[in-house]
Formats: structure tokens, sequence, C-alpha cells
């Protein structure tokens, strides 16, 4: 069943300040519409709930990557493709890099954004787990001035997330701390391009000669949020690196309870998601 458009209202400001006013003057009432590569597969099948929007596309406030010193800063609009032609977050965000490159196909990737990543808010969505474990910071606008809070924590429940109805998710902070780390990232799903995943995973570790320095591990698909596995790093660090497999696997299977849905079940969750940890730390044994 598809909608009917003339039930639906979508306004274009000119500028940032004017999308800003109406979240303010009308809080709840009004969604920001950005890339639209979910929302529009919802209106195609009537089941867009949501009645007003606001285009954010053309706003170019909300555009660029910059890089200083000490991070990298990247708009809500940055789409996958800017994110993969870019040499800084290639060379040391290569995570990002992979997620934007296995989100959807080409048009999608032209056209979808980071920003609208993040504030879809879906548990199966490619680049959390690597915004996760990049410890990555979001700032929040909107008429009273402006907030950067930390990704970790503000997804707070399915579809929940710690923003105000009149603020609006500007830009994504990176600190550039990932030289001498090892990367990993894997997308799991039922083929290899234009599919949802069923398990996500994306980690980062240093070594202290033949200990383990620090682990950050994150997931996504395996719970109503993306997840930062806080116990199972506390776990493994400081551990003698042939051990990290037995330890973090036994210490992954009592943090995370995978969930059942259309697209797999608990079991083969929570299989994968051994798997995946237990290839990771692995990889630290061969020297990443």
């Amino acid at each position: 069943m598809r909608a009917y458009l003339p039930s639906y209202q979508l306004v274009t400001p000119q500028y940032l300040t004017d999308a800003l006013e109406l979240l303010a003057r009308e809080p709840g009432v009004w969604k920001p519409f950005a890339g639209g590569t979910d929302l529009m597969v919802l209106l195609e099948a009537g089941k867009l709930a949501h009645r007003n929007y606001i285009n954010i596309w053309n706003m170019k406030e909300l555009r660029g990557i910059k890089v200083v010193d000490a991070e990298v800063t990247i708009g809500a609009l940055t789409t996958y493709t800017e994110i993969q032609s870019h040499p800084v977050l290639r060379a040391e965000f290569p995570m990002l890099c992979q997620a934007a490159s296995e989100t959807g196909g080409l048009a999608i990737q032209n056209r979808g954004t980071l920003g609208g990543n993040i504030a879809n808010a879906s548990p199966a969505a490619d680049s959390p787990p690597a915004l996760l474990v990049y410890d990555a910071e979001l700032e929040l606008v909107s008429t009273t001035g402006s907030r950067w809070v930390s990704y970790q924590g503000f997804h707070t429940g399915y579809k929940q997330m710690n923003i105000q109805p009149q603020e609006l998710l500007a830009r994504i902070r990176l600190p550039r701390s990932t030289k001498n780390l090892t990367q990993y990232y894997r997308k799991v799903g039922t083929r290899k391009a234009q599919a949802i995943s069923k398990v996500c995973f994306a980690a980062t570790a240093s070594t202290d000669g033949e200990r383990l320095a620090d682990v950050r591990i994150a997931f996504g698909s395996v719970a109503p949020i993306p997840i930062r596995c806080v116990k199972t790093e506390t776990a493994l660090r400081g551990q003698r690196i042939d051990q990290l497999p037995e330890l973090g696997k036994a210490a992954l299977a009592r943090e995370i309870v995978p969930i059942d849905d259309i697209r797999s079940t608990s079991n083969y969750r929570i299989r994968v998601s051994l798997n995946l940890l237990e290839d990771f730390l692995y990889s630290l044994r061969l020297g990443g």
C-alpha cells in the first residue's frame, strides 16, 4: 500500500537557523529529512507514520570534513561516498570507510548520510559500531546553542536517543588516536551488498609486549541499540595475548543477549558474535 502524498508536508528552509527556529516553535511536530534512503522506503510502503518534515539536504552548514591536529569533524550530511573518498578517513578510520562501502549500493551511498545513519537509530546500522570504538562525539544544535555528547550512551532504547525535539544533529567528531591500533570490522549479512546486517562487529586493540594494553569492542544487530561491550573489554585488558580468545568468548557470552527477528535468530547471532571476537583476538597473536 503506497502512502497518500497530499497527507504529508515537506518544507525547505533556506538556512540552518530557519530550520532550528521551526523545530523550536513546534517541537515534536517536524522531523529532519536528509538523504531519505530509509524514509522513502517507508513512504512507498505506506508505513511512514510521521507527517511533517524539514528538508535539510541543501544546508551547507551541515556538510564538510574538517581535519585538525587532534580530531576530525564530519558534517552530519556527509555522504557515505564522501567518507570513502576522504584520504584522512581512509588512512586513520578505515572501519568507518568500510562500513560506508558496505551500506546499500552506490545510489544509497551517494545519497545516504552519516548523520542520518545515526539519527535513524536502527540497531542494525553499519556505521555505529565503528563510531563507538572510535569514541565518537556528536554535536547537537538548537536555537539556544550547541552541546557535545558522547556517542556511547546516545542511544537509550530502541529508536530512542539523547536528543531533544528542538535539536538537530550537526557534526560528528572523531579523536585522531588510532595510530598503532589493530582495527577489525565485519558485517555479516545474507549477501555481501545491499543487505541489512545480521551481526555487525567493530573492534580496536593495542598491545604492550605479551599483554593487551587496551581494547574496544562494539556490536550492531545483537540488541535493541548498537552496544559497546564494556564488561568484555574490562575482562580482557592486561591479559596475556595467548589467553585472549577463550577469556573474550566467555566474557562476551555473559554480556550480550542477541535478539530474534525476521532476519536471524538469537542462537545464530551469539555464535557469529563469538566467532568474530575470537577471530579478532587471534589476529592479535599474529601481530594484527
